[in-house]
């Protein structure tokens, strides 16, 4: 496998020029349109850049310090004094933090544990934000500067503040549909009473389950351990038991009394949280539905090209759109399974889907996508090359950030998206998180 991947390689470097044409000028993709089945605004931007506004390279910071607000004053105070080094963050994990920064400045309500949206953001950028400051904790070289590891456990303790907002306790599943429980769970948008509440979403639960996961292994809070577990629950019920339905099975995109879907993205990081929740309690339950989950996404979406399509409706029609989150989950999926039941099957099937991705997804085309669902993907790609040491995962993320950094960052650190480039928390947190992979070990993805 290894000339492949060098030969995907070779076409990154020579193609990454395309980027700015495609990136630049993309839109928000189908799940994050006007016609998306997510609540209308999930992806609103806070503003549209102007021109002037975005940063200039040569002038652009390279290194992040953790020096405690208040130091410059400090510092004038005593310049006379022989100045000590301090440690400070370079490369990757100094952009991680500058982005990191710019998110809580421009997006976070003090006080509030939430974030900005209408009035609130949705619960899908929301568990992105957490996914950011859970990676951020994971960082090379945070744990080495004075107050940053404090700073950021106290960051961690307010996203599950905000998280509790979006708790319904009493999910009795009218009027919201067929395909739920009384089990609790997230609401998509804000619940009573700070917010109106609403569907559920379960690929949202399944994030947010996942960084309770990685929460856990931070912390050790059995109560983290707890809420990934009460999620999976709520997943598990939500499995689509209807006969009447072409290829029967599957997890559903909502609780929506209108949806009829039944999704990738819904099957692979649910097999994913599954897998993390059976090698942390040894609950066999938990494995087998993940080979369920995995299993029947292969058999319903699997398409001809060796990619995943989103989903099928319930008469059959599949939407033959092939996002690379879609592609990432199921070899994030593959490559844990294998990890768990040391069945090779699943690795060859997680590198097979890998090799059909790689040779799709053009930088054009991750251009063209909302930077979440690319962060997904460079998260699972990075971590079958954690497993394998052949995809080409940090020379395909490295590149993209890259071009980021250049071209689509204003003064302050913020990143834009689309035509016209517009800030959104959902792009915010995706491109903190690439930086932090990017300087962390695949071994704290999950």
């Amino acid at each position: 496998m290894r000339s492949f991947f060098d030969t995907c390689h070779l076409r990154v470097r020579l193609g990454f020029v395309l980027v700015a044409l495609s990136f630049a000028g993309s839109v928000a993709p189908a799940a994050a349109s006007a016609s998306s089945p997510y609540p209308a605004g999930a992806t609103r931007p806070l503003r549209v850049a102007k021109p002037s506004e975005f940063a200039h390279a040569a002038a652009a910071p390279t290194r992040g310090s953790s020096a405690p607000a208040g130091s410059a004053s400090k510092a004038k105070a005593k310049k006379h004094a022989k100045p000590k080094p301090k440690p400070a963050l370079h490369g990757n994990p100094a952009r991680a933090l500058l982005a990191f920064e710019a998110m809580q400045h421009n997006f976070y309500i003090p006080g509030s544990g939430l974030y900005q949206g209408e009035p609130f953001s949705f619960l899908w950028p929301f568990s992105q934000a957490l996914a950011a400051t859970v990676t951020m904790s994971h960082v090379s070289g945070v744990s080495r500067i004075p107050g940053l590891p404090g700073a950021l456990s106290h960051e961690l303790s307010a996203r599950l503040v905000g998280l509790r907002s979006y708790l319904d306790l009493n999910n009795s599943g009218a009027p919201e549909g067929t395909f739920t429980s009384s089990l609790a769970a997230f609401d998509g948008t804000v619940a009573p009473p700070t917010g109106p509440g609403g569907a559920k979403y379960y690929d949202d639960n399944e994030w947010i389950g996942i960084e309770l996961v990685r929460m856990y292994q931070l912390t050790h809070s059995t109560a983290a351990l707890g809420s990934a577990e009460a999620i999976m629950a709520f997943v598990m019920a939500g499995w689509d038991t209807d006969p009447e339905h072409v290829c029967p099975g599957g997890i559903p995109f909502s609780n929506s009394s209108d949806n009829n879907e039944r999704n990738t993205v819904t099957g692979g990081p649910g097999a994913e949280l599954a897998v993390r929740l059976y090698q942390l309690t040894g609950n066999v339950a938990y494995l087998q539905f993940a080979e369920q989950a995995y299993n029947w996404v292969r058999t319903c979406l699997l398409q001809a090209n060796g990619l995943y399509a989103d989903h099928i409706g319930a008469h059959g029609t599949v939407a033959r759109v092939y996002w690379s989150y879609n592609q990432g989950s199921m070899i994030g999926a593959g490559a844990l399974l294998y990890q768990a039941t040391g069945n090779s099957a699943y690795l060859y099937q997680a590198r097979q889907t890998a090799k059909f991705a790689l040779a799709y997804y053009t930088p054009e085309r991750l251009g063209s996508e909302l930077p979440f669902f690319v962060s997904v993907y460079f998260r699972n790609v990075l971590y079958l090359d954690s497993i394998t040491h052949d995809p080409p995962g940090s020379r395909l993320a490295q590149p993209y950030v890259d071009y980021a950094w250049q071209h689509l960052r204003l003064s302050g650190n913020l990143f834009v998206f689309g035509s016209p480039p517009s800030s959104q928390l959902l792009v915010q947190s995706a491109i903190v998180q690439i930086y932090g992979m990017l300087s962390s070990s695949p071994s704290t993805f999950f």
